[in-house]
């Protein structure tokens, strides 16, 4: 299934977008758990209860405005840095040379705060006067569908509620100065996610081919079949010791070819527009503006 969030005449909605996405159906959901977007389906098949049915007509999508699926989460994203083969070598004759930690070793994680997340074709502001290096990470990005601690790789994949795309728009400067990449991961709008929700049953995240272009020219390509640590072992280190909860997010990490490890580096300027496309889950576009 594709599960989107929108509104439409000023109202939100959760709905159920059809095989071709053209368009969508509400689903009858109480005035709160729209409010919630699809985290109101992940908390409904988490607590046992049904699927709910269908509400309202047919809608066309060039009748609505598509928002993050998930417009503010509940805790920080999970992220993964450094976690495609290619990316990690990009890299590595960059700042990021100085860096003795192993990429091999263990996952990087990192968080970004849930207000940095915007919708799927919303515009992403430029930090104007305290980053001059935005640059652009197109990524998948896990839903965890039930609670769970210390869950093993052979039972990850049974905790997946489902997938979205997101951009993990970074702010190198601000990255590298403070060495933990927090504040540099979270400006506002600096999460694009979207257009929706594929569930799991219904998409092969360990095979998802992430493409990502910058005005039209294609910089990244990249399969989840080359992460130097797959998405079962990503859900087991971010359980190890910690509860994930239904709706928790990992974002899994960006394939070669970000603006930074470019010769000389790229970085976006006003009126960039990055569109982000994974095959048989959706396509996100967004324009950078200061």
């Amino acid at each position: 299934m594709k599960l989107a969030t929108y509104t439409i005449q000023g109202h939100q909605h959760v709905g159920l977008v059809s095989a071709d996405g053209l368009s969508v159906q509400a689903l009858a959901l109480s005035k709160q758990e729209h409010a919630l977007g699809v985290l109101a389906l992940v908390d409904r098949q988490a607590s046992g209860l049904a699927f709910p049915e269908i509400q309202a007509d047919v809608v066309a999508l060039d009748q609505i405005k598509l928002l993050a699926p998930v417009p503010k989460p509940r805790r920080n994203i999970f992220c993964v840095g450094r976690n495609y083969h290619a990316h990690a070598k990009e890299l590595s004759a960059t700042v990021f040379k100085d860096n003795n930690a192993d990429p091999n070793a263990w996952p990087i994680v990192f968080s970004k705060v849930p207000e940095c997340v915007t919708g799927p074709f919303s515009d992403v502001h430029l930090p104007t006067g305290i980053s001059e290096q935005i640059d652009y990470e197109a990524e998948l990005l896990v839903i965890i569908g039930k609670q769970g601690k210390n869950i093993s790789q052979a039972q990850a994949m049974s905790y997946i509620y489902g997938y979205t795309i997101v951009n993990d728009v970074t702010a190198r400067d601000v990255q590298m100065r403070h060495q933990q990449w927090d504040l540099g991961k979270s400006f506002d709008s600096f999460c694009p996610m979207g257009p929706w929700v594929v569930t799991a049953d219904a998409f092969d995240g360990l095979h998802a081919n992430v493409k990502c272009w910058v005005n039209g020219e294609l910089r990244q390509d990249g399969n989840a079949a080359n992460m130097i640590f797959d998405i079962p072992t990503l859900i087991e280190t971010c359980s190890r010791g910690i509860t994930l909860y239904p709706g928790d997010m990992i974002a899994t990490g960006t394939p070669a070819g970000v603006g930074m490890g470019l010769k000389p580096p790229q970085y976006l300027k006003h009126g960039d527009k990055v569109r982000i496309e994974i095959a048989n889950l959706g396509t996100i576009e967004n324009t950078f503006i200061a």
